[in-house]
């Protein structure tokens, strides 16, 4: 295998019962036969929907191979100690052409146990959103586990959701344990920890083609709420041009936002982590020691550990998203 470089990978793609047309007309992604597409892996380390690198001397290299043959280059030492040859983060595309289910994920320890997995804490970044799109962040009231269920058990589940109207560029930051779920006519970016425990919990009594209704997972919901209520569940930041903006800090991945109009240098020597950039808007070239990489809108690339500088030159203007583990 040769040297690391700045890494895209091909992208996998799944219909859902849910999913729509946006990949293809929003982020030209041509999802072939697939009746929709609901969700794109951009980076994935999910066992059985591993990616595969699509361009560059690497070309046909799957991450994990990647992963066990460069280590903490590729991850950096502190990453690689704590995962090990398992790749820590998630990024995906969802488009909801019709309401998700409201559901929640497990934390960690809660995965471990049931699942051998990690938990699933993740953050949404809205790409586009049609005129009267929401979605769902927790609850809308303080509630104890008794009051929620008896609002399950009467089947009044969505007084209780806190749901908000949103519009491209809203941030949502969702710990494990806060109940979910993206609405109708949501673009957007999710990053998230590499697992795919999802708990369903309400499904809008929708059935696929054969009449089915989607397995609902009640019991396990129940143990894996968090009921931490909270005034407002959106995340407050300050949307600068030429500047990088803070969006998430956690303990599982940092994302920050920068939005340029001009050349600009980014020194990560101080970071003992990979970085994955995704692209929102615009097209650039990612310059590096060594060469250099395009990037348009709808596609991620990750940076390896052992590449410290780049230089983003933006053709006109790009926002990305920027994100590594602290």
């Amino acid at each position: 295998m040769s040297e690391l470089y700045p890494l895209k990978f091909q992208t996998i793609f799944k219909d859902k019962i849910w999913g729509g047309q946006k990949m293809k007309t929003v982020l030209n992604k041509d999802f072939g036969d697939l009746p929709n597409c609901g969700e794109t892996w951009e980076i994935s380390g999910v066992e059985g929907n591993i990616s595969i690198v699509s361009e560059g001397s690497l070309q046909g290299a799957d991450l994990k191979d990647l992963l066990k043959k460069y280590k903490e280059k590729l991850v950096g030492k502190s990453v690689y100690k704590k995962f090990g040859n398992e790749f820590p983060l998630l990024v995906k595309f969802i488009d909801a052409n019709d309401d998700l289910s409201v559901q929640v994920h497990p934390n960690d320890d809660l995965a471990m146990k049931r699942h051998n997995s990690f938990g699933k804490t993740e953050m949404w970044y809205i790409f586009q959103a049609d005129e009267h799109a929401t979605l769902n962040s927790g609850f809308n009231r303080p509630l104890t586990r008794e009051q929620y269920l008896e609002y399950f058990n009467e089947g009044k589940l969505m007084e209780i959701l806190n749901i908000d109207r949103v519009k491209a560029d809203d941030v949502y930051f969702l710990p494990a344990g806060r109940v979910h779920y993206i609405g109708k006519g949501c673009l957007l970016a999710e990053i998230q920890q590499t697992s795919d425990v999802t708990y369903r919990i309400y499904d809008f009594d929708r059935t696929d083609n054969a009449g089915n209704k989607r397995a609902l997972h009640t019991e396990e919901s129940i143990e894996a709420i968090d009921f931490t209520f909270r005034e407002h569940y959106k995340t407050q930041y300050t949307d600068k041009e030429n500047e990088v903006v803070p969006l998430v800090s956690c303990e599982y991945f940092t994302t920050n936002k920068l939005h340029y109009y001009r050349e600009t240098d980014r020194d990560h020597s101080n970071l003992d982590s990979f970085v994955i950039y995704v692209c929102m808007e615009g097209d650039l070239s990612m310059k590096y020691d060594g060469g250099a990489i395009d990037m348009q809108k709808g596609e991620a690339i990750l940076v390896p550990a052992s590449i410290s500088k780049l230089t983003l030159c933006p053709r006109g203007e790009f926002k990305l998203l920027e994100s590594y583990i602290d």
